[in-house]
């Protein structure tokens, strides 16, 4: 849109999201995206814990932002944070949360974006013998994916980053173990080093790219976005709600005007695989 047609905008990363972020900016909003190469995220925190994050992800994120704009002099930025653990609500699944933050001080503008994925290869484990270690390896998609290596989960110091190659894993793994007689492995969840994660990366920029895009029909301001969603659209079959969305209500942050549409996937029933009268 007009709003923001050949404006600079900074990207705060250190560890090449750009590759993804850029081109779907500049497509979707007409910026003209740029990096500090000298601009370190790392000091607000760290996935393999030399630095603890000391804030949620959100802040993190402002604080992100708001840095590289002030030391860029640029009044257009965004930033990305990403969460790793297990999933809130599916067991035994890992899950990758990525949080965008797109800041317009010119504007007044703050949009925030989120995308909770299953698709990561997160994971860590001790290893014991270099066949442990090559069989996490494969599970961990390494060497397209990078990975870690220290002496213990907790430990960071004599830690090795960013393992591409099946000749540093083995040398690392054999200079760890001939030391301490334990090793840790952990995949490197880094944008640069994780593709899987890139592609979550990748979905959250179109995904806030749309929602600056969407305008507020009463007060024309960016940012008009999805805040929440009611389940019940009913059985085909017996009518029965069923946990399939209803509606979603969109709302605008700057004026609290909302909207509530139905049937947004486009169907007015459900079917009766989903229903928990028809198939309990």
């Amino acid at each position: 849109m007009d709003l923001f047609k050949d404006r600079r905008l900074i990207i705060a990363t250190k560890h090449k999201k750009e590759a993804v972020i850029a081109p779907i900016l500049e497509g979707k909003l007409g910026v003209k995206c740029f990096i500090d190469p000298e601009f370190d995220t790392d000091e607000l925190g760290t996935f393999s814990g030399e630095i603890e994050r000391k804030n949620n992800p959100l802040d993190t994120a402002r604080q992100k932002c708001l840095k590289a704009m002030e030391s860029n002099n640029c009044d257009l930025g965004i930033a990305s944070e990403g969460s790793f653990g297990q999933h809130p609500t599916l067991f035994f699944a890992s899950a990758d949360e990525e949080l965008l933050i797109f800041i317009d001080k010119k504007n007044k503008l703050e949009i925030v974006a989120k995308v909770l994925s299953t698709d990561t290869n997160f994971n860590g484990k001790e290893v014991l013998s270099e066949i442990e270690l090559l069989e996490f390896a494969e599970s961990a998609k390494f060497p397209s994916h990078g990975l870690i290596l220290k002496k213990s989960k907790s430990e960071t110091s004599d830690m090795i980053k960013g393992i591409t190659t099946i000749e540093d894993l083995k040398r690392g793994f054999q200079y760890l173990h001939s030391k301490y007689k334990s090793v840790f492995v952990e995949t490197d969840m880094r944008a640069m080093y994780n593709p899987t994660r890139m592609k979550v990366i990748e979905t959250t920029t179109n995904k806030i790219a749309e929602k600056i895009n969407s305008i507020c029909p009463n007060c024309q301001k960016p940012g008009f976005g999805i805040m929440d969603y009611t389940k019940g659209l009913p059985c085909d079959l017996c009518g029965s709600p069923t946990n399939s969305t209803l509606s979603v209500t969109y709302s605008c942050k700057h004026c609290d005007f909302s909207e509530e549409k139905l049937y947004p996937n486009n169907k007015q029933t459900e079917d009766p695989m989903y229903c928990n009268f028809c198939n309990p």
